[in-house]
């Protein structure tokens, strides 16, 4: 945690430490006003002298006021740092999440990164706040009223030896359970994060397969683990406030009881013994103060040390300290070669992938089948360095991905993922991932390639029609075909079309299909297929099986020579239609 707040309060070290000096101020006013108040009683109302509590009483409200003035601009000073401290935070983990391969996503999962990026930095965000209001201010009242109270009266500040320690071994004690607690709280409410994504995600499946009832038994018990929990944390600290407060009451009655016998044999002024009591008040205040803001603090460490595992944690694909650059233009296709490509995955016991090797060029169509879990899709993933390669190189333009800087290499790139994702905006805004300066007419083209036109037509306001989250308010098929047109929009040099084409009907695919081989006849295109019809005309075809290319060639060359892409076929289509 002093990792985290070292690192992310620097630069609002300027303004932490004004708020500082107007503490220091607070506290220090706060001191001396049971002094006043006690030299009022003394010299003033004991001795008849009317002119002094006059004065003495108008000083004292010129220093509440200012000490009002102080508390309300550090207390707006405390919050502008927290905010932004929040804000930084939040920023810096959303920045490396951004940088993390599928290894890393899937390491700590969706649902872990949401809470951390959340409610793990409102946690230390909050215990920022109260240190900067809270927690500053109560050392120096107890170490300022112990050294007041002592010049009040030596022999009564002997009842701070007795009670203080008290205090503080039982909040030691305190802390020392709350913390394993706090830290399986945050594990429990990330279980409930897991289950409620779960559940809307897939929300189609529990009504089909009637699963509601299990689902919300699901949910209920982790929500009943994560409330058993709170409930022995909240009876931990149920009991702190109740027996402070004892401690502070007996306090209060020792002092008057000793205070009194000493007022009695005049060893003691009585307004000494009411600057004591209000020493003592707002020492055990200020404990009391701490024992708040302790509540908050081993959550909040417990937080920290998440919210910081994500910050130290290093992609495992990154980009080179000395990137090999290569020139990007709108009409030259990048030639993409596989070297004896092996994969796996982190913790696997073998490898996904294993000897891949062959080439794409530009101004072909390089076509990937298989049966499911054949390492399709693993195996176009690692072009754009989604993973990286555990053995062998994959090339682009004879330079290997590794060597490359991402984004110079995603910019050569256009991606159309297994599952079709559009972003909550509108159409064009939707399209424009692929290239933010792309015109109205640039927008309509890549529609009209991608069979996207019409129905974007029909649309109320075209171009700007308003898509949901997800693209949730248009088919499959259609969220498909705008998927499709956003990689078009970007006119890269290669193309990658991962199972891009399953929502589709036959006559919108064959059309489609007829489009890029027109359009993009210049560039390097790589389609991952279930459907034979849709590569049947692919200049290559790669037949995949449990990691392995088992077969290599056109259509024809593979129906005489595979045996795998033969019977992938003939489960699609009758001897007729395959010949055709």
């Amino acid at each position: 945690m002093i990792a985290l707040l070292r690192t992310y309060l620097r630069p609002y070290a300027r303004q932490i430490g004004l708020v500082l000096v107007l503490l220091l101020i607070q506290s220090i006013g706060n001191l001396y006003l049971p002094t006043l108040n006690g030299d009022i009683i003394n010299n003033g109302v004991a001795k008849g002298n009317n002119d002094y509590i006059i004065n003495t009483g108008a000083f004292m409200l010129v220093v509440t006021l200012a000490l009002g003035v102080a508390s309300i601009l550090a207390v707006y000073g405390g919050a502008r740092t927290a905010m932004g401290f929040g804000r930084d935070v939040r920023s810096a983990i959303f920045r490396k999440v951004e940088s993390f391969s599928q290894v890393e996503v899937n390491r700590f999962g969706p649902p872990s990164l949401i809470t951390r990026n959340t409610n793990d930095v409102q946690q230390v965000q909050t215990v920022v706040f109260m240190a900067l209001t809270l927690l500053i201010a109560a050392p120096i009242l107890i170490v300022g009223g112990i050294i007041m109270a002592i010049r009040q009266d030596v022999p009564l500040s002997g009842l701070l030896v007795v009670v203080l320690p008290i205090m503080v071994v039982f909040i030691g004690i305190v802390m020392y359970r709350a913390i394993p607690l706090f830290r399986a709280m945050q594990a429990k409410l990330d279980r409930i994060n897991q289950v409620m994504r779960e559940t809307l995600a897939g929300v189609r499946v529990i009504r089909a397969f009637v699963r509601t009832g299990h689902e919300e038994r699901r949910f209920d018990d982790s929500s009943r683990d994560l409330f058993e929990t709170s409930i022995r944390v909240n009876r931990l600290f149920a009991m702190t406030i109740p027996v402070m407060t004892a401690i502070l009451n007996l306090s209060t009655v020792a002092v008057m009881w000793f205070g009194a016998s000493r007022v009695d044999s005049g060893q003691m002024p009585i307004g000494n013994l009411t600057a004591f009591l209000q020493y003592l008040m707002q020492i055990l205040f200020s404990v009391l103060m701490a024992v708040f803001m302790f509540v908050f603090v081993p959550r909040a460490a417990v937080s920290a040390g998440r919210i910081q595992e994500v910050l130290d944690t290093e992609p495992s694909v990154r980009d080179p300290e000395r990137p090999v650059a290569l020139p990007v233009t709108d009409r030259t296709g990048g030639r993409v070669v596989f070297r004896d490509v092996e994969f796996g995955y982190p913790g696997a016991e073998h490898p996904v992938l294993r000897a891949i090797s062959f080439e794409a060029r530009p101004g072909e169509i390089t076509a990937i089948v298989g049966s499911t879990g054949a390492g399709k899709s693993t195996l176009v993933n690692l072009i754009p360095r989604f993973y990286d390669a555990t053995g062998g190189a994959v090339l682009v333009d004879g330079v290997d991905v590794r060597d490359m800087d991402r984004e110079h290499l995603w910019k050569r790139m256009g991606v159309v993922p297994q599952k079709a994702f559009l972003f909550s905006g509108t159409v064009a805004s939707n399209l424009r991932f692929g290239d933010e300066e792309a015109t109205d007419d640039d927008l309509w083209h890549a529609l009209q390639i991608a069979q996207s036109r019409d129905f974007v037509e029909e649309m109320e306001g075209g171009l700007d029609a308003p898509i949901t989250q997800g693209g949730t308010n248009v088919s499959g098929g259609q969220r498909q075909r705008l998927a499709i047109a956003r990689a078009l929009v970007k006119k890269a040099g290669i193309f990658i079309f991962d199972d891009s084409f399953s929502s589709l009907d036959f006559g919108t695919d064959a059309r489609l299909r007829a489009a890029l081989e027109r359009e993009l006849g210049w560039a390097t295109v790589i389609i991952v297929a279930q459907r034979v019809g849709t590569i049947m005309n692919a200049d290559r075809i790669l037949v995949m099986d449990a990691g392995r290319i088992v077969g290599s060639g056109t259509h024809t060359e593979l129906l005489e020579s595979s045996e795998t892409y033969r019977e992938i076929v003939y489960s699609q289509l009758s001897e007729a239609e395959a010949v055709a």
